[in-house]
């Protein structure tokens, strides 16, 4: 912005984009208010504040200064390249925050985690030994050892087990899962109770809500839900139960039974030469 511009312009550039201090802004997520309340910040340091320029100085060096009382008390860090933490976060000795990790809302994180690249979580518990990769956890609570990610997220109201893997692409909203269970890829568990080590074939989606009401599922443990199924919810998958690929299930499925739900598959011999002559 300052480019080829004369010392008197660049004073008086300044001198236009004075700025005054308004105690309810926020840096890294919090009031600045509360952060001189908390010994974050000092009114001293403010005064010094005269322009926009000075004021993203300023909130920069408190992102660091924050981050750095973290990495005094245990928790790594490789970069500070786009990470912004809250100071009211707990975050436990031996937890890896990597690049790009957005982390607020007193969220608390316990140790021996990876957290990162690129993920965000706010108002949310973190067990030991979980990782995170590329991935938006809101309001919820993962339990010990949980993998999710990456390009995943946990929505509100959700409590994940321990052991659980989330890999790419998921969706969780509301729901509980149970230990062990997997849903490895391209699926959307809504407003659901999921038992333990039950298995999600790429492509399941319960699909909760028809236009006006959501409605619940549940599936017991060690079921296993074949690819591209459709719950239509309410339903219940019975312990053990298993649900083919390519089916859409609108009623319940007992337990240590396979619920089939497509249309048995017709070969018309010869279609595809004739469709292809007639629309040469």
């Amino acid at each position: 912005m300052f480019y080829n511009i004369k010392k008197h312009e660049r004073e008086l550039i300044m001198e236009k984009s004075k700025y005054n201090i308004n105690y309810d802004n926020e840096i890294c997520f919090e009031k600045i208010s509360s952060l001189i309340q908390n010994n974050i910040i000092t009114e001293e340091e403010l005064k010094d504040v005269k322009n926009v320029t000075e004021y993203i100085e300023f909130s920069e060096m408190v992102r660091k200064r924050i981050i750095i009382n973290y990495a005094e008390n245990g928790v790594v860090f490789y970069s500070f390249d786009g990470i912004i933490i809250s100071p009211f976060t707990t975050i436990e000795k031996g937890t890896i925050i990597l690049p790009g990790t957005i982390i607020y809302n007193y969220a608390k994180i316990g140790s021996n985690c990876v957290i990162g690249p690129d993920s965000y979580i706010e108002s949310s518990i973190i067990g030991n030994g979980c990782t995170i990769i590329k991935s938006v956890i809101h309001n919820s609570t993962l339990k010990e050892n949980v993998t999710i990610g990456p390009f995943s997220q946990v929505r509100p109201g959700s409590i994940i087990d321990s052991n659980v893997k989330i890999g790419d692409f998921v969706e969780i909203k509301n729901s509980t899962i149970g230990q062990g269970t997997h849903a490895s890829h391209l699926t959307y568990i809504g407003d659901s109770d999921v038992g333990s080590n039950v298995n999600f074939g790429c492509g399941t989606v319960i699909s909760n809500y028809n236009g006006y009401k959501k409605f619940r599922s549940k599936i017991g443990d060690n079921a296993f839900i074949g690819c591209n199924t459709n719950l239509i919810s309410p339903v219940n998958i019975g312990e053990g139960a298993y649900t083919a690929a390519g089916s859409t299930i609108t009623h319940d499925v007992p337990e240590n039974s396979l619920g089939i739900a497509r249309e048995k598959q017709t070969n018309k011999v010869g279609w595809a030469k004739e469709f292809k002559k007639k629309n040469s």
